[in-house]
Order: C-alpha cells, then sequence, then structure tokens
C-alpha cells in the first residue's frame, strides 16, 4: 500500500515536470519570435507601359516625330521641305509625281499641314501631308520610293431641326436658335417672295429642317433647307422641299410656288450705286445719257448669278461692256451682266443655266470707274427697269405630282408639328445617311 502511494507520487511529480518545462519553451520561442527582426515582402515592381505612339493619317509613328503648323504667306514646298533635310532635287522629282494628284502649286496660305520625321539631328522628313480642304488631305511619301496620294474624309449628312420666336429680328433669332447666317441667307430667300421680310413681327415664329454636314464630329458646312415653317401675324406659311424632276423647290401647303421665275438681284450682297433712268451723267463719258441698267456696287470677285433659269445667247468682251453674259430664259425675258472681271467656268453660247448659278465675277472692265455690276433686263424685247417689273411665279406643283407631293407633305407637317419652340437648338432628327465624300468644304 506504502509502495503503490510512492509510485503514484512519483508519476504525478515527473508529470507536473514536464508541463512546467513546456510552458517554459512556449514562452522562450513566443520571446524569441518578438526579439527577431521582420521581413517586409515588397511586391514585384510591374514595368511602365508606354502609351502606344499615335496614328496619323493612318500612319504609325513609334519611330517618328511628329510637327503640326500651318503654311505660311509666301511659302511653298520647297522651303517647307528645306528645313527637314529634303533636297531640292528630291522635291523636283516629288512635284513632278504630283502632278495629275495634287499640284504642288496650289498650296496655300493657312491651310494645315503635318511633317513626320526621324528623331536625329536632321530631322529628316518621312512624311509631309498637306490638307486643301476639311474634306481632304494628300498624303506624300518621302523615303526611297516618292509617293503621292490623295484621300477624301467620310463625309456624314445629319438631318436637324431649330425652331424659334422672333424678339428684335429673323438674323437673330435664327443665330439664338443654332442656325448660322448661311441658314439666314437660303431660309429668307425661300420667302422673299411671300412675305416683306423687312415687316416681320415679334412674336412670329419660325421652324426649319436641314442637312448638316460633319466630318470626325465636327460641322463643316450645311447642305440645303428641306423644308420651313413660317407664322406671320397668325398666318401659317409651309415652305415644303419638293422635286418635279428639274431639281427642289419649295411650296407651301397649297402646292403653290414660294418662288418668282426671276431672282430680284443678281447679286447675294450688295447694294443699288445707280438706278435704272432715261437720262443719267454719265461717269466716263461725262454727257446724260440713258442708263437702261441697275448698277450694283461690290467688290472685285463677288459671285454674280443668273436670276433665273435658261440659255446664255452671248459671253464675251466689248469696249464698252467688258466682260459680258447675256441670257434668254423664255420667249418674254432676258438678262444681261456686265462688267465682269472674268467668267465663271464653262460659260459659253448655248450653256443652260439654273437660277442662282454662278456666271461670273464682279469686275470694273470696259467703261467702268470702279468694281460694280450693271444688271440689265428685257421685257418683250424692251428693256425694263429690274427692280420695278412686276416678276411671274413660278410654276405650282403639276397635276401629275401630286399625290407625291401631298405624302411628301404630310410627313413634313407631322415632323414640323413634333419641334418645340423651346429647347429646340440643334435638335437631331435623324441620321439621314452617309454622304460620299465632298470636294471642298
Amino acid at each position: 500500500m506504502f509502495k503503490r502511494s510512492i509510485g503514484l507520487a512519483t508519476l504525478i511529480a515527473v508529470s507536473l515536470l514536464l508541463s512546467f518545462i513546456a510552458v517554459q519553451n512556449l514562452t522562450f520561442d513566443k520571446a524569441s519570435a518578438q526579439s527577431l527582426p521582420v521581413k517586409t515582402v515588397k511586391p514585384e515592381a510591374k514595368p511602365e507601359v508606354k502609351a502606344p505612339a499615335p496614328i496619323v493619317y493612318g500612319i504609325p509613328t513609334d519611330s517618328l516625330e511628329i510637327v503640326e503648323a500651318k503654311v505660311k504667306r509666301g511659302e511653298n514646298l520647297s522651303e517647307i521641305l528645306d528645313n527637314y533635310n529634303i533636297s531640292l532635287t528630291t522635291i523636283s522629282e516629288l512635284a513632278k509625281k504630283s502632278r495629275d494628284v495634287f499640284n504642288v502649286r496650289r498650296i496655300n496660305a493657312n491651310h494645315n499641314y503635318t511633317i513626320l520625321h526621324l528623331p536625329d539631328s536632321g530631322k529628316t522628313a518621312q512624311y509631309f501631308i498637306y490638307e486643301p480642304s476639311e474634306t481632304e488631305y494628300v498624303i506624300y511619301d518621302l523615303r526611297k520610293e516618292l509617293n503621292v496620294t490623295l484621300e477624301k474624309r467620310k463625309v456624314d449628312t445629319v438631318e436637324r431641326a431649330i425652331a424659334g420666336i422672333i424678339e428684335h429680328s429673323l438674323f437673330d433669332a435664327l443665330i439664338e436658335a443654332g442656325g448660322s447666317a448661311q441658314l439666314v441667307n437660303h431660309f429668307a430667300d425661300i420667302y422673299a417672295w411671300r412675305l416683306d421680310l423687312n415687316r416681320i413681327q415679334p412674336g412670329d415664329k419660325f421652324k426649319l429642317i436641314y442637312e448638316e454636314y460633319l466630318v470626325g464630329g465636327q460641322t463643316i458646312g450645311y447642305g440645303s433647307i428641306k423644308s420651313a415653317y413660317f407664322e406671320h401675324e397668325g398666318e401659317e406659311i409651309y415652305a415644303i422641299g419638293f422635286d418635279q424632276g428639274k431639281g427642289t423647290g419649295y411650296y407651301d401647303q397649297n402646292g403653290k410656288s414660294l418662288k418668282r421665275a426671276f431672282l430680284r438681284e443678281p447679286l447675294e450682297y450688295s447694294r443699288v450705286s445707280s438706278r435704272f433712268s432715261k437720262n443719267r451723267f454719265h461717269p466716263v463719258q461725262k454727257r446724260y445719257k440713258p442708263h437702261l441698267g441697275t448698277d450694283f456696287a461690290a467688290r472685285t470677285g463677288t459671285p454674280i448669278r443668273t436670276v433665273g433659269d435658261g440659255v446664255v445667247l452671248e459671253a464675251k468682251y466689248t469696249r464698252g461692256n467688258g466682260y459680258y453674259v447675256k441670257i434668254k430664259h423664255n420667249k418674254t425675258y432676258t438678262t444681261q451682266y456686265l462688267h465682269m472681271s472674268r467668267f465663271a467656268k464653262g460659260m459659253r453660247p448655248g450653256k443652260r443655266v439654273k437660277q442662282g448659278q454662278t456666271i461670273g465675277y464682279v469686275g470694273s472692265t470696259g467703261l467702268a470707274t470702279g468694281p460694280h455690276l450693271c444688271y440689265r433686263f428685257w421685257k418683250n424685247g424692251r428693256q425694263v427697269d429690274a427692280l420695278k417689273v412686276k416678276l411671274p411665279s413660278a410654276d405650282p406643283v403639276s397635276k401629275k405630282h401630286l399625290d407625291a407631293f401631298e405624302e411628301v407633305k404630310e410627313t413634313i407637317v407631322t415632323k414640323m408639328q413634333a419641334i418645340d419652340y423651346k429647347g429646340a437648338k440643334q435638335q437631331d432628327l435623324l441620321a439621314s445617311g452617309k454622304q460620299e465624300p465632298q470636294q471642298g468644304a
């Protein structure tokens, strides 16, 4: 019994000793661990990724420097490329290759160009890109084999609508609504024969649907007005664009033409400097004589437009008239345009012209003291005052086109009614399709 008690006590003592040793070792390990330096593992640095070099005019520029500038007044291709290690021999050869694509003599001041050159001390040009217009650019490849290409940008045509209520003037209201001076002039031409635009009242309202041309989302110009609406002193007058086979004309909701057979004036921006008179003192001949025409003062080079459709009878020079064009419109009416600086391209006897078409440019040839246009008007073979003669209306929609016109009218009226006067600035109606790249802007 006694021996058994001693054995149990010994076993308990050994167990307590082992537990004490284990606790001491654990405490030592924690203390040791706390005293050891802690290593911080830094995340592995990622290599820096460079942004890809831009592609300019379809050309990768990862090994090229880009220079953008405008052509200076009087600057030519030789002077531009001389700064980029291109020899005169190379430039001469380039001009020859370019002749049938884009003549380098047509490089004009204030147009954009881009040089892509090597990053060497000589800045040797590899490409010269010139922009003759907002819709075109010419790539001159200056590397081993010289090459010239003319590229055309895609031009998008978007149909837009604007509306407004006149407070002061039609011009101010249209511009405020988001229009342009070009749209104001076109709108005024459409309604010129139906309304006295000088008597427009505050509170008169307008709406118009027109085409806008864009390149890369930027507006580069405007197309024609497709239709318009004007409310003057409570009277509603639609201008519905409709083609009867001879080009688009504008007709009211009853199918009557909004224009006359003739424009009132052959110049868009001008002033009358001398009126039709049976007895006027001639400033060159220094004597009184009939002046059977109307003089419009304008700058040299101002475009002259034919006032109506017709056929060119004469396009020539005489000592008194200078360069002039005479047009027969029909059996009743003939017009003449004197003292031009030059003819428009293609003006010759027998050529058919459309109302508003440019036929020449203001000058001071013949017996003239300064740049102006002398405009003459014949009715039944007798010269009359062009500013006082009662002009005939253009033809209405013909019977055979009435059904088609009614369909177009219904669509236009629905669109017009959907246009709100408030917040109507630059409304997109629809993308009316893609237009082929245009010549010029």
